[in-house]
């Protein structure tokens, strides 16, 4: 095999489904022991939120250290912060939880900054696109069997099992991240000036609104990601609402469907400069379906909730890949990772405010309610990305 699937990269994958497998399982627990425990619908978001929230505020800089350090430096040191925020988990309550989800947050910052740009940086144009697919595609192969393994172990009362799972997840994240390898394309160009990547740095928050290729697909990706965050946060109580409703099944159902998808469409993803709007339209429509089932599936049954799972799980599969593909080709090469981790950064932002800012909606009404609230706002994003402008190879930072 060679390109996006060469064993050096297979390497890199494998490393990203070991780092997110804890996430697989935390997403489900953390909610169902925090409501066990007598937290609100707010607080539980609170908590599961400030993973992505602090995850957000460190992208830039993440994508600036990772530029100047290299990805392997960093990722090296960031696997260390991230094995003691799992232990910290094992012997902790709702305090701990969000001091550990906010260590979480600063090592995923860098954890996924250097495996994409590292990705990035050594694969050729051609090929970038399923590179960044794969690496997306690894990431949610845990979610598979993750949400199962973390409603056994709660089902049965066995935290013991919960302690060891997340420490071995831990060692075996580590060691295998210190014998990675990363090596630079050799179709990247030279680096540009230091200085001038110092200026670009300080100025480079403005582009979110200035650029118009990254403030539309920012805009995309965050109004998605509340989507994904208030699926991610509160299934596993919306779900045992419903008669015959099982957490564990819609999420590896969503998981399955993501990873299915990214196999089936790997060779699909645009990866060509052009902003392809009937593409991107589609792939919100189903996201707003999708919302709409699960909404639903109070009065429609566990059939309609899992229908909304494969639905969510295909618009998942697609946009994410799509959208950093496409911002790859038309930011410069001089301010590319930084921007990229600023759009990246509108993701986690919007899975942090999924949990955030529809918990007090759930309280206040209901998760159905909340889930219809989600399905608007992706039928809303249908018509955003709609809108054209002429494709060009390079947008200058001005």
């Amino acid at each position: 095999m060679s390109g996006a699937m060469s064993w050096p990269f297979l390497r890199l994958y494998i490393l990203v489904l070991l780092y997110f497998s804890a996430n697989a399982i935390l997403n489900v627990v953390i909610p169902l022991q925090g409501e066990s425990l007598g937290a609100s619908s707010t607080t539980i978001g609170l908590i599961m939120g400030a993973y992505m929230f602090t995850t957000m505020f460190f992208r830039p800089w993440a994508g600036r250290i990772i530029q100047k350090r290299g990805p392997i430096k960093v990722l090296r040191f960031i696997l260390i912060i991230n094995g003691f925020a799992l232990i910290l988990y094992t012997f902790t309550g709702l305090g701990g939880y969000l001091v550990a989800r906010i260590l979480q947050g600063v090592s995923t910052a860098f954890f996924s900054m250097a495996l994409q740009i590292g990705i990035i940086d050594a694969l050729p144009e051609k090929d970038r696109s399923q590179g960044i697919s794969y690496y997306s595609l690894f990431s949610y192969i845990p979610g598979i069997v993750g949400p199962v393994l973390a409603l056994g172990i709660w089902q049965t009362g066995g935290m013991d099992y919960f302690t060891v799972v997340l420490i071995g997840i831990a060692i075996c994240t580590g060691v295998f991240g210190y014998t990675a390898k990363m090596d630079k394309s050799k179709e990247q160009p030279p680096a540009g000036n230091p200085s001038e990547q110092n200026v670009s740095m300080f100025q480079s928050f403005r582009q979110l609104v200035q650029n118009p290729f990254l403030f539309r697909c920012s805009v995309l990706m965050l109004s998605a990601s509340v989507v994904f965050g208030a699926i991610t946060t509160f299934i596993p109580l919306y779900a045992s609402q419903l008669p015959s409703g099982n957490a564990g099944v819609y999420l590896m159902l969503q998981a399955g469907t993501v990873v299915l998808t990214r196999i089936i469409l790997r060779k699909k993803i645009p990866s060509d400069g052009r902003w392809h709007a009937p593409f991107i339209m589609g792939t919100m429509f189903l996201l707003a379906v999708a919302a709409l089932c699960v909404s639903w599936a109070i009065t429609g049954g566990a059939a309609l909730l899992y229908v909304g799972a494969i639905l969510m799980g295909i618009a998942q599969s697609i946009l994410y890949p799509t959208l950093t593909t496409y911002l790859s080709f038309v930011l410069t090469q001089l301010n590319r990772n930084v921007l990229i981790g600023l759009f990246i950064a509108t993701a986690d932002l919007g899975v942090s405010l999924g949990g955030v800012l529809m918990g007090p909606i759930a309280d206040l009404s209901s998760y159905s309610f909340m889930y219809m609230i989600c399905a608007i706002l992706g039928a809303v994003m249908i018509a955003f990305a709609y809108e054209r402008r002429k494709p060009v190879k390079d947008m200058f930072v001005g």
